[in-house]
C-alpha cells in the first residue's frame, strides 16, 4: 500500500469535514467511501510512520497493520472529526511496536560479550571418562576373586567396617590392610601393562 509516491503529498492540508463524511459512509458500510478514506489518509500516515524512523518496507506495513486496526476499531470511534488523531495515535504507536522488534532482531556484536567457556566437561571429557573406566573394571576383572571382592567393598563402601568386612571375605581382621594393599599394587601393575587411556 504505497499511495505515498502515487497520492499526493501530506503538505496540502486535509479537508477534515470531508474525512468525516468519507467516515461516517465508509462506517455504515460503503467500500467505496472506505476506498477514498485510504486514499485520503494514508499519505498522512506514512509520513507519520517514515518520522517515526522506520524504514519504508516497515512504515508500509506499519500503514497497513493502522488500516486493519480500524476496521476492527469502526463503531469505537464515536467522533468522525476524531478520526485523524486517532489514526496519527496508532500510527505512531504501531510505528514505535516495529522499531521495536527491528531492534530485538538485529544480532548483536560479539565484541560486547566475550566468549565464556562453558565450564561443564565437554563430550571428550565424557568418552575418556568412560573408556578410563571400562579399562579398569576389565583390570579389575583379571584380578584373583578375593582381590576383586575386597576392592569392590573399599570403592563402594565409604569407611568399610573391618569386622564386616572379615566376615564377608572370610579374612582377618589384621590382614585386610595388607591384602588391600597387594590388591592395589596388582592393580596398578595390570593397568600400567595395559593401555591405560
Amino acid at each position: 500500500m504505497s499511495t505515498t509516491e502515487a497520492g499526493r503529498s501530506p503538505a496540502h492540508p486535509l479537508d477534515h469535514d470531508r474525512v468525516a463524511a468519507v467516515f461516517t459512509a465508509a462506517r455504515a458500510g460503503d467500500q467505496e467511501a472506505f476506498d477514498e478514506l485510504i486514499g485520503l489518509l494514508t499519505p498522512l500516515l506514512w509520513h507519520v510512520a517514515r518520522a517515526q524512523g522506520i524504514d519504508r518496507e516497515r512504515s508500509g506495513d506499519v500503514v497497513q497493520t493502522v488500516w486493519l486496526r480500524l476496521l476492527g476499531s469502526l463503531e469505537e470511534i464515536h467522533s468522525p472529526v476524531a478520526l485523524t488523531s486517532w489514526l496519527v495515535t496508532v500510527t505512531k504507536r504501531q510505528a514505535w511496536r516495529a522499531q521495536a522488534q527491528y531492534r530485538a532482531e538485529q544480532p548483536v556484536d560479539e565484541k560486547w560479550f566475550p566468549a565464556l567457556a562453558d565450564p561443564a566437561p565437554g563430550p571428550e571429557h565424557h568418552v575418556l571418562t568412560d573408556d578410563r573406566r571400562a579399562a579398569l573394571w576389565e583390570a579389575v576383572g583379571r584380578l584373583p576373586e578375593r582381590c576383586r571382592r575386597l576392592l569392590r567393598i573399599v570403592a563402594f563402601v565409604p569407611r568399610p567396617d573391618y569386622d564386616q568386612v572379615s566376615a564377608a571375605l572370610g579374612m582377618k581382621k589384621g590382614s585386610i590392610g595388607p591384602t588391600r594393599g597387594r590388591c592395589l599394587s596388582r592393580l596398578r601393575s595390570l593397568l600400567a601393562d595395559g593401555e591405560w587411556p
